[in-house]
């Protein structure tokens, strides 16, 4: 029987594995988990809440790719960048793993057509339609810094996705349908065993069993009022379908979070949010006040209240808007990115077809992943070799695969020293958690089955686009051995299929019932309307948790309030409505915002210091603490009484850190 609003219909699923999310992480799984499987009669599904040629942080393409390692680094310089980068808190198994393995991935890429940037044998500058020396045979890319290579990458995202889907089959995958819950396992609370969602085409809710899942749904965006409101709302940094599904998810399924309360505030060009990578580091710009003065020079002296982090070669990112904020404060803004004295000066050294071409990628950056950004020139009038543009720092964001390291405890690689179960200390983690940073399988969370990768993975940031990749394929393979192992496994749902489906089809329940109550649609004291939540949320997290309204402070008593208020929040998100399908899916996206904001919020108000100067400040503890913060924090959330339990865990380095500093 076909569905109808309100009584969908029910499709029930049994797998071995289910690939959650579209993006290049669920992308790099799909493409290389039926290696792993083949000869085995493994039952494996992509559901993915878009399209996967569109789907994720690459949609609108890419003009860099952020991550590749090369022939002149290893992994454990990146490892060290990686921590440096974020305050010296990081996983360096983690990074150092994900070292090793993301280049293949960006030789693969090459493979099936991405156009990769290359210098030919005098050192001039070639964009990818060339066809130079492939990478892996020795071509040398383009750097526009040490860890960034530049592409044509306007169709990135539509050829990772293609060669995902020839590997797995599009019998095998599942557009449209958006996974909402996932549900534990009815003889063990500890371990997976399935997942609810609905198709935002159709009215059918789809039920999933499964061995073990791979959850990689992005990070979170629009949980905090954004810079761009009114008609510019949804003009955000990060794509504004990410919604927290995977922290929240995770989170509801008992898996331990870390560094939650770490955020991204980017300085990205003002109003398009367009990237400002290619223009410092291919271009050689420089940021400046209003006077024209590099502000990096002129306060340089701060970086001395943060050490070891702010005398690195390269500050911390955190600590470059820390800077910049100083200048705003005091009123010398606007911030400026200076475009035409350094399109000036590359035309010193430059042969004229070059410069052409570097002109040309000034505007081909932005046409490749901020197509709004040519707008605003365009409607401003400017042209970069002759006027200036503003920068302005974002509002924050949660992630964990670029400039971010928020996500999920995951057990990492057992050949490169990290922490075993023995040498670690074990003050207030709770007791089911496993000890050590290795307790199975590759990217397994705390959670039996459940797997993550890209901005899932928490404490191991700069992975990008290449890195969640990668990081999906080194899922594959562990939840191929995972599954094998566990031949005999029969997953068993906690909660009957009734109930599941009562559940996402709450909000709908909701209207339908009290539609009637009110003339106006939108009024109705019954119920709130997504939108209206959202708003909600926003304002709570922009005026007490650090948002733009504060200039990203707050302190405790603050955090005391949006803890109170947030507790009114989930309460009256039970309230939400959906008078159809594209507002179920707003009404679930902000459930999981809700969760997500209040995660960050517990481990700011956890972490008494502020070991992110620039992306947060915590004005009671307005420092960075290195004897008694330099640790993980993490946190675990009971579905049952809706409380955080708040944690920390020991920092250990595994590579030296010290080359950072000479």
């Amino acid at each position: 029987m076909a569905g109808e609003f309100g009584n969908p219909e029910v499709v029930e699923e049994e797998v071995d594995i289910l690939l959650i999310g579209g993006g290049m992480a669920c992308c790099g799984a799909a493409f290389e988990i039926m290696r792993w499987a083949e000869g085995t009669d493994l039952k494996i599904k992509l559901v993915d809440k878009a399209a996967m040629d569109r789907s994720g942080a690459v949609a609108q393409g890419l003009s860099a790719i952020n991550t590749y390692i090369g022939t002149e680094q290893d992994p454990a310089d990146y490892a060290r960048m990686v921590s440096n980068d974020l305050m010296g808190i990081t996983r360096d198994d983690l990074a150092y793993d994900l070292g090793r393995h993301v280049d293949e991935s960006v030789h693969l890429f090459e493979e099936w057509g991405l156009p990769i940037w290359k210098t030919d044998e005098n050192g001039e500058r070639h964009d990818g339609s060339k066809g130079m020396t492939p990478l892996k045979d020795g071509g040398k890319p383009v750097r526009s810094g040490k860890w960034q290579i530049m592409i044509n990458g306007e169709s990135y995202k539509w050829i990772v996705a293609e060669a995902a889907k020839k590997a797995l089959g599009v019998d095998n995958i599942a557009e449209r349908v958006f996974i909402v819950e996932l549900v534990n396992d009815k003889n063990d609370p500890h371990r997976i065993a399935g997942a609810v969602g609905f198709s935002v085409r159709e009215h059918k809710v789809h039920i999933y069993k499964f061995k073990a899942c791979l959850l990689a749904a992005g990070g979170c965006v629009n949980l905090f009022r954004p810079r761009s409101v009114g008609e510019g709302q949804g003009r955000a940094w990060y794509p504004v379908w990410n919604a927290g599904s995977t922290y929240a998810m995770a989170a509801q399924a008992g898996a331990e979070l870390t560094m939650m309360e770490n955020r991204f505030v980017p300085t990205r060009f003002k109003d398009g949010y367009g990237p400002v990578g290619a223009w410092f580091l291919l271009f050689k710009a420089k940021a400046t006040n209003a006077f024209g003065e590099v502000y990096m020079d002129r306060n340089k002296e701060m970086l001395d209240d943060y050490p070891p982090y702010g005398h690195a070669a390269v500050p911390a990112s955190c600590l470059r808007n820390h800077l910049m904020l100083k200048e705003m404060r005091e009123g010398r803004g606007p911030i400026y990115m200076d475009t035409v004295t350094a399109l000036a000066t590359l035309r010193e050294t430059l042969s004229p077809r070059e410069v052409k071409h570097l002109e040309a990628e000034a505007w081909e950056d932005f046409l490749d992943m901020c197509v709004g950004q040519c707008g605003i020139w365009v409607g401003e009038n400017i042209e970069p070799e002759k006027k200036n543009s503003e920068l302005m720092p974002t509002e924050p964001y949660l992630l964990g695969s670029h400039s971010g390291c928020c996500g999920i405890w995951v057990s990492g690689p057992e050949d490169v020293g990290a922490p075993t179960a023995s040498d670690e200390e074990y003050d207030g983690v709770p007791e089911h958690l496993p000890r050590g940073w290795n307790w199975g399988y590759r990217s397994m969370t705390t959670v039996k089955g459940l797997f993550t990768a890209g901005d899932g993975v928490g404490a191991s940031g700069h992975k990008f686009s290449s890195g969640s990749h990668a990081e999906g394929r080194l899922c594959a393979k562990s939840m191929v051995k995972y599954c094998l192992d566990n031949k005999d496994l029969k997953p068993e749902l906690d909660r009957s299929v009734d109930e599941l489906v009562e559940d996402v089809y709450r909000p709908v329940k909701t209207y339908l019932e009290f539609k009637d109550y009110s003339t106006a649609i939108d009024i109705n004291p019954n119920y709130i309307t997504p939108k209206m939540l959202q708003f909600r949320l926003q304002k709570i997290m922009d005026e007490y948790v650090a948002g733009v309204a504060t200039y990203y402070t707050t302190n405790a008593k603050m955090l005391e309030v949006a803890s109170e208020k947030l507790d009114m929040l989930k309460e009256d998100a039970r309230k939400m409505r959906a008078k159809d399908l594209h507002e179920l899916l707003r009404a679930w996206e902000n459930y999981h915002r809700i969760l997500t904001a209040e995660a960050h919020m517990k481990h700011i108000q956890f972490r008494e210091e502020s070991r992110y100067p620039g992306f947060y400040y915590r004005m009671d503890k307005n420092f960075v603490d290195e004897e008694n913060w330099k640790c993980f924090v993490n946190s675990v959330y009971d579905q049952k009484t809706q409380n955080w339990t708040c944690f920390k865990r020991k920092h250990v380095d595994l590579v030296d850190k010290s080359k950072l500093f000479k």
